[in-house]
């Protein structure tokens, strides 16, 4: 049974209903942030806007700053577009951008319409990128500043700009020429040491490091794993600077990249789902997976209902017609999950299907002589017979160089046909892993029956 400190949101809503704001306020300063969203998930959708209400701006932005993407979108759907706009304001530039990449389009625009021009139009900009690449990831919020500044300009800025740049994470200054493109870098350290008179020219370190607009996830990641800088600056294709990307967004990306790939792999399609959402968004989203995915079933289990006499006259076959699949199914994804990781990081690509097929038809020869092996002479034992042993090894066998070989080259097909590998590879595989299982293991039974049943 949970007690009262185990079930915050009782103590949540009761602080809600009074309408306590200083309570409010307190309770999710000493609740763990974990906590605070599992709280405010169990109050129902009225009650959660009634807390982001209650709130400051800046508290309510804090507040949902530490919830899940989809949670927080969720929440700010919730609200009044006027009101969704002040709390998105408090917010740094790509995550307002996440956050509204997750509301309905309709509520978006409300939202948007509600904003400053200005920031509204920016972040228009950042949703045009795809999330994966470094526009998509990058911040807005940078300070940049000519390179005929001075040292004294530059610091008398800061101070008559202190309370705008207080969220700022500033480690570096860059450094821009008269049409923005990116001149230099300077550490802010060196800014500070500087002499006044002094020019950014002078200081700044040139020809810094910086990404392209498009760079994708991986060169993104390879640049970062090969420096160790706190964040990078974007620029087009002219060098004009764009925005800056930090080292915390690039690790969160690839997280949720990961994660994404292994909702995907289990069914889970749509985007990312919470028990938070209403049931019938979340049953539309499994649904629209497990019903191709029960047809797809049908078929290999036609299969079974072909060889039904076989199967009648040796019904022991039964017992390893799971194992045979299950144990194929299972090598497999094995290779999915190499030729995934090897697609991930660039390592492979989609055309090169024979080179893949060559490369996993021999681990699939080694693991299906291996495995074959070893579930004959069990099955040879246990029916002593030999031919039953014959029958599921040499099906066993064969079914797993199949597995395997399909397996690697399935994900660079279904990437070549334009279609998401993480979501499409698993029910193909099963599929064809579970048919080709039946229909091996029943044949070669049909073949030898005469032996089998005696």
């Amino acid at each position: 049974m949970q007690t009262a400190s185990e079930r915050p949101w009782e103590e949540l809503g009761r602080i809600v209903e009074a309408r306590d704001a200083d309570a409010l306020l307190q309770f999710f300063d000493t609740l763990p942030q974990n906590e605070a969203a599992r709280a405010l998930s169990r109050l129902p959708d009225r009650r959660q806007a009634e807390v982001l209400a209650m709130l400051g701006h800046e508290e309510a932005a804090e507040l949902v700053d530490g919830l899940a993407i989809a949670q927080a979108a969720h929440l700010i759907e919730e609200l009044p577009a006027a009101e969704a706009a002040a709390i998105l304001h408090e917010l740094p530039s790509n995550e307002q951008a996440d956050l509204l990449q997750e509301i309905h389009h309709p509520e978006a625009e409300e939202i948007l319409s509600a904003m400053d021009p200005g920031e509204a139009s920016n972040v228009r900009q950042l949703v045009s990128y795809l999330p994966t690449v470094a526009g998509g990831l990058m911040a807005t919020e940078y300070l940049a500043f000519s390179a005929d500044a001075t040292v004294e300009e530059v610091v008398e800025d800061f101070r008559r700009n202190a309370e705008r740049y207080v969220d700022y994470e500033v480690q570096y200054v860059y450094v821009i020429d008269a049409e923005g493109r990116l001149a230099g870098v300077l550490q802010l350290r060196d800014l500070l040491l500087g002499r006044g008179p002094t020019s950014l020219r002078e200081l700044m370190i040139r020809e810094p490091l910086s990404l392209q607009e498009l760079a994708d996830l991986e060169e993104i990641q390879h640049v970062f794993e090969s420096h160790a800088f706190f964040g990078l600056p974007v620029v087009d294709a002219k060098g004009r600077m764009l925005g800056l990307i930090r080292r915390s967004d690039v690790m969160a990306a690839l997280a949720e990249r990961a994660d994404s790939a292994y909702r995907k792999s289990q069914g889970i399609v749509g985007g990312e789902e919470l028990r938070s959402m209403s049931v019938w968004e979340r049953s539309r989203r499994r649904l629209s997976w497990l019903s191709i995915n029960i047809v797809l079933n049908i078929i290999a289990a036609s299969v079974i209902a072909y060889y039904q006499e076989t199967l009648a006259a040796v019904i022991v076959l039964a017992a390893f017609l799971p194992i045979i699949s299950d144990m194929s199914g299972c090598s497999g994804n094995q290779a999915v999950a190499v030729s995934m990781r090897e697609l991930t990081m660039g390592l492979v690509h989609p055309r090169e299907v024979l080179r893949t097929l060559w490369s996993e038809l021999g681990v699939g020869l080694i693991n299906g002589l291996t495995l074959g092996t070893l579930l004959g002479v069990l099955a040879w034992l246990w029916q002593d017979n030999v031919y039953i042993g014959l029958v599921v090894g040499g099906a066993l066998a064969l079914n797993t160089v199949i597995a395997v070989s399909l397996g690697g080259i399935v994900p660079l097909l279904v990437r070549r046909l334009g279609f998401d590998p993480a979501l499409a590879s698993s029910p193909i595989l099963t599929t064809v892993t579970d048919l080709c299982g039946f229909f091996l293991t029943l044949s070669f039974a049909t073949a030898m029956l005469s032996r089998l049943a005696t």
